[in-house]
């Protein structure tokens, strides 16, 4: 059944330095009718601080991260910046969490990436935890034992020194292996979604189903929302636009990750290119970034994309609105942002 598209705008993580015009961008996506916008982190600036810094001008936006990186921080750091961004914005802020990749984690943090997925639920428990208050918090690990065992013994449980504005704040998990994505319906609030093809969400419609089924799941598959990231481009010239996409993809299927271990190349496997995506990692691993981008299949583009003339995209966002997303993540200036308003909150 179709429903109405909720915007989001993702500013995603910084290039060099802070992305030209991301005030402005703020701004009129607030005076448009967004619903949210997004701040991200990989290896160079961090999410929590831009979100911070340029949410201060909103005052109805809904303020997430996208994702703020697991092994960057312990449990009660993230526990305590929720809170404390939860009480700045009003209770305007979502918790965007995700373990990232094995290079990020153990190349950057010096962290261990093992067992993600019972790493990731003992996390999302000590933040519940810290968010409820109902006393010291103790957590028996393995992964974040509260208090640490062996270490000087002076140790004790604590409990926040504030009261959250909610105890319930928003949790949105970045997943995408079936896995990842069950835990996401299981312990979870929202899925943020990336490199989705709504002509092929049963490739998670199993894992998401096993999650809601689950003992103790927060929540019914209607309670649930999924915020899509979706490159949406209008113009008179598709095929120039596709081409200007390549790269973006190009980097996320032959470059995130090393060949064997990169979850975003795994989802258009799972979608049927296999032997592309093999292609586009030996050519991008292999120095030859141009060549990876243009290996990749215009069709699997244009499915998690939204390309083209007003028109084509008003007729593609049907696919979308019969989909299980709730919002659509995209990026862009005001003029953009504009195009996207009229075309998807009419």
């Amino acid at each position: 059944m179709a429903r109405d598209l909720k915007l989001g705008l993702n500013t995603g993580y910084w290039a060099g330095g802070p992305p030209p015009g991301a005030a402005a961008s703020i701004a009129e996506a607030e005076a448009l009718g967004f619903d949210s916008v997004w701040t991200a982190e990989a290896y160079g600036s961090d999410c929590l601080t831009p979100l911070a810094w340029w949410g201060a001008s909103t005052e109805r936006l809904k303020l997430g991260t996208a994702i703020v990186q697991m092994s960057a921080r312990q449990p009660a750091a993230t526990a305590m910046a929720a809170m404390t961004m939860d009480h700045l914005s009003n209770g305007r802020f979502i918790l965007g969490l995700g373990v990232s990749g094995p290079q990020v984690v153990e190349g950057w943090y010096g962290m261990p990436f093992a067992k993600p997925l019972a790493r990731t639920r003992e996390y999302i428990g000590i933040l519940r935890g810290i968010w409820a208050r109902q006393g010291p918090l103790t957590s028996p690990g393995p992964h974040y034992p509260l208090p640490l065992p062996d270490g000087t013994g002076l140790g004790k449980p604590l409990k926040a020194s504030i009261h959250p504005l909610r105890e319930e704040i928003p949790i949105y998990l970045g997943a995408e292996g079936p896995k990842n994505v069950a835990l996401c319906a299981e312990l979870c609030d929202g899925w943020l979604a990336m490199l989705f093809s709504p002509t092929h969400q049963e490739l998670h419609r199993d894992a998401l189903a096993e999650g809601f089924a689950r003992p103790g799941a927060r929540h019914k598959p209607e309670e649930f929302e999924v915020a899509a990231t979706v490159p949406l481009i209008v113009t008179d010239d598709p095929d120039g636009a596709i081409d200007a996409l390549r790269p973006f993809y190009g980097l996320y299927f032959g470059g995130m990750g090393a060949k064997g271990m990169n979850f975003h190349a795994n989802v258009a496997i799972r979608m049927g290119y296999e032997r592309e995506i093999a292609e586009i990692q030996d050519l991008y691993l292999g120095g030859k970034k141009e060549e990876a981008g243009a290996r990749i299949p215009r069709e699997l583009i244009e499915e998690m994309s939204l390309v083209g003339s007003p028109a084509k995209i008003r007729d593609d966002l049907e696919k979308w609105r019969e989909s299980i997303v709730t919002t659509l993540l995209i990026s862009g200036d005001p003029a953009t942002l504009r195009a996207a308003a009229e075309l998807v909150l009419g």
